[in-house]
């Protein structure tokens, strides 16, 4: 299946995995829009990806607003969810539960309710793709709420597997990745986590965000997968 002609939209599509599917997707002939909750990162995002991507500044925490896009967009062939703000690891001891909530609010159902905007428009063969990590089969201290946001997302697309049928529904599992995410750790953290990942892997490296890109590309072509994870993770679950 060639991506040529088909409207991809990639929530979160920015920065990180998000951008660096939407400019593979368009480089493979999509048509792309990419969406943000920031104007200033929406611009800066046209400004590297191809010619005739378009882009969308929508806050995907209010329903009436991600209903309102989709009736903007139209018929969409394929729905890619990597929204989510920088992650913070938390002891069980220091947890802040209203912090816990509001990445759920995002991260799980933002993407649960875009799935739900979007699955009127979305064009026979259609596919949905969101997100996971390899933290909710192998957590670490501190990774509670990450490892059950995981953890739902990836039972999520079993579910809308079935209920969505014909349409296509699949999550990419991503290991650490070198992006924006990580951007809440200060400097010296960011950099030793990277390095004592990298050291324990299999692979030797942390993941790159083209690494990714591959494998949300990938179940966008990919005609018969559907309730699968993906996982892109350098051997982390191996090691």
């Amino acid at each position: 299946m060639s991506l040529t002609d088909q409207h991809a939209v990639v929530l979160g599509g920015t920065s990180g995995l998000g951008l660096a599917t939407a400019g593979l997707a368009a480089r493979r002939g999509a048509r792309v829009t990419v969406v943000s909750s920031r104007a200033d990162s929406a611009e800066r995002a046209l400004a590297t990806l191809p010619t005739g991507t378009t882009a969308e500044v929508v806050d995907l925490t209010d329903s009436a607003l991600v209903t309102a896009l989709f009736d903007r967009l139209g018929p969409v062939d394929h729905l890619v969810f990597t929204a989510g703000e920088p992650l913070a690891l938390t002891p069980l001891a220091d947890l802040d539960l209203d912090a816990a909530r509001r990445l759920f609010t995002l991260r799980y159902f933002g993407a649960l309710d875009a799935v739900r905007a979007a699955a009127p428009r979305l064009r026979p063969g259609g596919s949905v793709t969101l997100t996971s990590g390899t933290a909710g089969l192998r957590p670490g201290p501190g990774w509670s709420v990450a490892a059950s946001i995981c953890g739902a997302v990836e039972s999520l697309v079993r579910a809308l597997a079935v209920e969505l049928a014909p349409i296509r529904v699949n999550a990419v599992r991503a290991g650490v990745i070198r992006t924006p995410l990580w951007s809440g750790l200060p400097d010296a953290d960011r950099e030793q986590l990277y390095a004592a990942t990298a050291a324990g892997l299999p692979l030797g490296r942390i993941g790159e965000p083209e690494d990714a890109a591959e494998a949300y590309a990938y179940l966008m072509e990919q005609r018969f997968a559907t309730g699968t994870v993906v996982t892109v993770d350098g051997g982390t679950l191996l090691a």
